[in-house]
């Protein structure tokens, strides 16, 4: 068998409610005929899946996502459903630090659920992502060996502040948790590329996650990229992609070593899956 194609980085298109700058971004992003129809056929998770092998995807990250200031909510409880008869669709949890008293209890509990990492949304929920406040779960997910995803750099929704997606504090993580999965979702997106890189040079478990990001300017975000062929990871970013299937192949394209694009197309996300 063959290195498989992960998009680590997919949301659901329902939610419980979504914020008005979220969804009017979407429904203009997608452009669809008919919005009612296109979120129903893609609220049935065997419609997407089937999708998903269309565009090439042998696997798909599903993130959960408590962000009610900015986004909206998608509960973890619909992710893992959405997700419990495809093995190809992988759940993600989601936890705000400020919903949940107990992280540590609480990220034991998801993962006993069946949920294989969990992302964190800083810009969207306000926090630093080196407050002590979250040391117990970093101590917990290092045990279990799962990613930890943080949202890094900019972002397009009402209501996100940029000074929490600055990666430099993961640096802190990286330190003080040397075998935590570390995932630097957006890489630093738009204002600390170069940071992601550096971070990514320093500590060997940080990894750069791509989505969000036009997979035809890689090579100019990040020069360096082969330097760090090990660490990069692809994702859509889906609904905020048009065709994840085209995306694919833009990064097919790219003036990358063959062994470099198939790391970053899926070997580097199947190891730190555990799908090896």
């Amino acid at each position: 068998m063959g290195i498989p194609v992960i998009d680590f980085h997919i949301h659901p298109i329902y939610y419980d409610y979504y914020r008005e700058s979220t969804l009017e971004w979407i429904k203009k992003l997608q452009s669809p005929q008919s919005w009612d129809e296109f979120y129903t056929k893609n609220s049935d998770p065997a419609y997407f899946a089937d999708y998903l092998k269309r565009c090439g995807v042998d696997y798909a990250v599903i993130m959960a996502d408590h962000t009610p200031i900015v986004n909206g909510m998608c509960s973890n409880e619909y992710v893992l459903n959405f997700c419990k008869d495809y093995k190809e669709l992988i759940p993600f949890a989601s936890i705000n630090p400020y919903m949940t008293s107990n992280l540590a209890v609480e990220l034991k509990r998801l993962i006993n659920k069946g949920f294989r990492g969990i992302k964190f949304y800083p810009t969207y929920q306000y926090f630093y992502v080196n407050e002590p406040l979250l040391y117990p779960l970093y101590t917990c997910a290092q045990d279990l060996q799962i990613p930890v995803l943080f949202h890094t750099g900019t972002s397009v929704f009402k209501g996100a502040r940029l000074k929490y997606g600055d990666p430099i504090y993961l640096d802190d993580l990286a330190v003080d948790f040397p075998e935590l999965k570390i995932v630097m979702v957006h890489s630093g997106r738009g204002t600390w590329y170069d940071l992601a890189v550096s971070l990514c040079r320093l500590h060997q478990n940080i990894h750069m996650e791509v989505a969000g990001l036009p997979p035809q300017k890689l090579l100019d975000y990040f020069p360096e990229l082969e330097k760090v062929a090990d660490q990069v990871i692809f994702g859509s970013d889906w609904p905020g992609v048009l065709d994840i299937g085209e995306n694919i192949n833009t990064i097919k394209q790219l003036d990358l070593r063959k062994d470099t694009k198939l790391k970053i197309l899926g070997g580097n996300a199947s190891q730190l899956l555990g799908l090896n």
